[in-house]
């Protein structure tokens, strides 16, 4: 018994090493991965090292280049850079992560849909060519002008923003990721266990959720370390139109936008939110590229 316990476990342990082995075999997907973690250790962690108050604001220190005091030197207020861009990298992956999820369930749902069902496959299709038709970001400026205030009052000036700039960058991040998962389930669901499951009496959603999800998962984790690049950058650049998040709540597009007018006198102060964006980006873009090649069934099976 013990024997054929330990055969049926020994293909998922042989496949989930097979796929580290790949991920590992892409030099970038590794540095990528490192990079990653250490800015997510920082970000969180670091305040408890780091702890001078994001918000202080210290008049005679104003303007000064990187000391051991303020490692990243200081705005024209005094506050502390290093505290600000740790702070504002909190928000920004925060954005990033929460928006990447709501438009993988928002894809998610519509590519399984729209591939499974072939009844509203051209609704939902045509819905999402709309989407892509649109002009992003014009209509982003439009929405947060129309309902900023209206969820500021409701939920304060920080939680109404960041429920704002999720929705509104879920809302209209979702269209590739329909596409990707659609060509999947098209491909997987004429295959002989789809169609012996249907024709044993199978509920639908029975066969959705136990045969089709779980292969096309790998487009879905591609399509979510993309999504989170794709948030981050997003939410800075509406952060530095001066349409995100206020100034004493900072995030990395935010500390780009308040330093851009200093930028001949304190280089500093966007060259810091500048590099952990392009950094973190850049990073998860690497990531995405080896998950992508360690889940091909090609590169496995060799």
């Amino acid at each position: 018994m013990t024997d054929a316990i330990a055969t049926i476990e020994k293909p998922s342990g042989s496949f989930a090493g097979d796929l580290w082995r790949q991920f590992r075999a892409h030099p970038g997907g590794v540095a990528g991965l490192i990079v990653f973690a250490f800015i997510v250790v920082a970000v969180y962690l670091g305040p408890f090292i780091h702890t001078i108050d994001p918000n202080k604001i210290d008049i005679k220190a104003k303007n000064q280049g990187p000391s051991w005091t303020h490692p990243f030197g200081t705005d024209n207020l005094g506050h502390d850079m290093l505290a600000q861009v740790l702070a504002g990298g909190q928000i920004s992956l925060a954005v990033g992560i929460t928006a990447m999820l709501l438009a993988l369930l928002l894809g998610t749902l519509v590519g399984v849909l729209s591939g499974y069902f072939k009844q509203i496959d051209g609704m939902l299709m045509r819905i999402t060519d709309l989407f892509l038709a649109l002009p992003l970001l014009p209509l982003l400026l439009v929405i947060i002008m129309l309902f900023r205030d209206t969820l500021r009052a409701a939920f304060g000036p920080e939680t109404g923003i960041f429920i704002l700039i999720v929705f509104v960058i879920g809302v209209t991040s979702w269209m590739h990721t329909a596409r990707i998962v659609r060509g999947d389930v098209l491909a997987v669901k004429s295959h002989e266990f789809v169609l012996a499951a249907k024709a044993s009496g199978m509920w639908e959603y029975r066969v959705i959720l136990k045969h089709i999800l779980p292969n096309v998962m790998s487009s879905i984790m591609v399509s979510a370390t993309l999504g989170i690049a794709s948030a981050i950058i997003t939410e800075s650049a509406l952060s530095f139109l001066g349409l995100g998040f206020p100034s004493d709540f900072p995030t990395w597009g935010r500390l780009l936008f308040d330093g851009a007018n200093f930028l001949q006198i304190n280089p500093s102060r966007v060259l810091w939110p500048g590099l952990a964006i392009s950094l973190t980006v850049l990073s998860v873009n690497y990531i995405g590229d080896a998950i992508r090649d360690a889940l091909d069934p090609r590169m496995v099976k060799r």
